[in-house]
């Protein structure tokens, strides 16, 4: 388990990063409470939204030993990007303001910025194992197959929007329609990996593959009741059924306590290091989307590896 420390009190800085396209509501008056509170008490405060500048400054901060927080005002995508452009140790949070939250409501994050603000006072933080994709860090989980492709489209017409469109869950439901007609369930290959990334002979073929730091998904669908983001392992979540209608299944006996694990279509195993590809005798052509967070990452084959306490956090 992981050790809770407190911030020394001379790290007395905070970089509010703002992501004005996450959310279903505009973020800026919700950064400007939270700044407003923090400075009350004491910290110094800088609003920016240019990733490359959040990051230099944070990591020159950090450095320095002057940063209390770096806090991302987003989504799930948001706290992912942070840490992909920041060094260990750099203390993150974030104030929810994305679709799904997983990361904040895993860690029980205020949404108000006025009780948000008095854990980052209290300055308790938390080491907490990440993941990398192909070298990409995610926090929460990597997902192959339709909700993956449902991801693409969803992240595809949001770009296509010259206005950046905010995203909620009904932005998802014309994509989902028009998978259902299009999407042909291949499987996926889960090989398992040791520490030197061979095969340890551990291998799944499946239509459905997630692998899960933390236990929820998508609207908070207890996909992985054992995963605790703090104990060195993934925990693994694999389906069989190639339709629509197995998969409807599985949101619903997972949404009903996680029961999904008893049923005979479910595999629910651990490990660290996997490497997911196309299993063998699939379609010519046949590609396969994965996604990071609710990102789209980019298609199969992939490898996973767990990244022990790469990432600092604030904790209630």
């Amino acid at each position: 388990m992981s050790v809770i420390e407190t911030l020394s009190s001379s790290r007395n800085q905070v970089i509010l990063s703002l992501n004005p396209k996450a959310g279903r509501r505009s973020s800026h008056e919700r950064a400007d409470r939270l700044a407003s509170v923090l400075r009350q008490g004491g910290m110094e405060v800088e609003i920016l939204t240019d990733l490359a500048v959040v990051a230099q400054r944070a990591n020159e901060l950090h450095r320095a030993g002057k940063l209390r927080a770096l806090i991302g005002v987003g989504g799930d995508g948001t706290a992912a990007e942070l840490t992909n452009r920041t060094e260990p140790g750099v203390p993150i949070a974030l104030l929810p303001s994305g679709t799904a939250n997983l990361l904040a409501k895993h860690l029980r994050y205020s949404f108000k910025p006025e009780k948000f603000a008095k854990m980052i006072l209290a300055g308790h933080v938390m080491p907490m194992d990440v993941a990398q994709a192909n070298g990409r860090i995610f926090l929460a989980m990597i997902g192959c197959g339709f909700d993956a492709e449902v991801v693409s489209q969803v992240h595809a017409a949001r770009m296509s929007n010259p206005k950046g469109a905010h995203i909620n869950y009904l932005s998802y439901m014309k994509p989902i329609f028009r998978s259902i007609f299009s999407y042909r369930f291949p499987r996926v290959r889960v090989e398992f990996l040791d520490e030197s990334g061979n095969p340890t002979g551990e291998m799944y073929d499946r239509p459905w593959a997630f692998i899960c730091n933390i236990p929820n998904y998508g609207w908070g669908i207890p996909l992985a009741p054992g995963a605790r983001g703090n104990d060195g392992e993934l925990n693994v979540c694999l389906w069989r059924g190639g339709s629509l209608w197995s998969g409807c299944l599985l949101s619903m006996l997972a949404q009903l306590g996680g029961i999904h694990r008893f049923w005979w279509r479910c595999k629910m195993t651990r490990g660290r290091n996997f490497r997911l590809s196309l299993a063998p005798n699939q379609p010519e052509n046949t590609v396969m989307p994965y996604q990071l967070d609710g990102d789209p990452g980019s298609s199969l084959p992939v490898e996973v590896r767990i990244l022990e306490n790469r990432l600092t956090i604030f904790v209630r």
